[in-house]
């Protein structure tokens, strides 16, 4: 059995939910490099797929709510953008341990999909541009691949130009 069947088997909150919603996707394990700096460029690297492709879930708090934020992996979040698109004033990037507690996932791990406790969430308008994206499936190592129509709507997400190019 390959690797990418364990996965799926196994399962992750973010896979529950795409199987639950009876959602199309595509699980991609691949073996996480514990040197690696950047998780989501590795997905992109060790995945072969465009990095403009494959998404990084970030958290903040906008004015005091903690908020999703999904962007390139090749890019970096634009936080003045990000709460004038949940109609706030101020963001900040949120207390990685509290961004752990909240999501039920690890750093390099946080999907925007199956959070223990679900955050509004926010996903950068270039997802449109793909047929899928790839993003985290809950675990370091692990990305799903699900068309962005599918991750807004199971997310309750809106989208805004929150993230800037690499």
């Amino acid at each position: 059995m390959g690797k990418k069947n364990v996965t799926a088997s196994v399962g992750t909150p973010a896979t529950v939910v795409l199987t639950a919603a009876g959602v199309a996707f595509t699980p991609h394990a691949y073996a996480h490099d514990p040197a690696a700096t950047s998780y989501g460029m590795e997905a992109a690297e060790v995945l072969g797929v465009a990095p403009e492709q494959v998404f990084k879930t970030l958290m903040a708090e906008v004015d005091g709510t903690l908020t999703a934020a999904v962007v390139p992996v090749n890019g970096t979040l634009d936080l003045k953008a990000l709460a004038h698109a949940c109609g706030r004033k101020k963001a900040a990037m949120a207390d990685p341990a509290l961004a752990q507690r909240r999501t039920g996932y690890v750093l390099g791990g946080i999907s925007p999909l199956g959070q223990r406790l679900p955050s509004p969430t926010v996903v950068d308008e270039s997802a449109l541009l793909y047929e899928t994206v790839y993003v985290s499936g809950g675990r370091r190592g692990f990305d799903v691949e699900l068309s962005a129509a599918d991750l807004i709507r199971l997310t309750g997400a809106t989208t805004a130009p929150i993230g800037h190019p690499g």
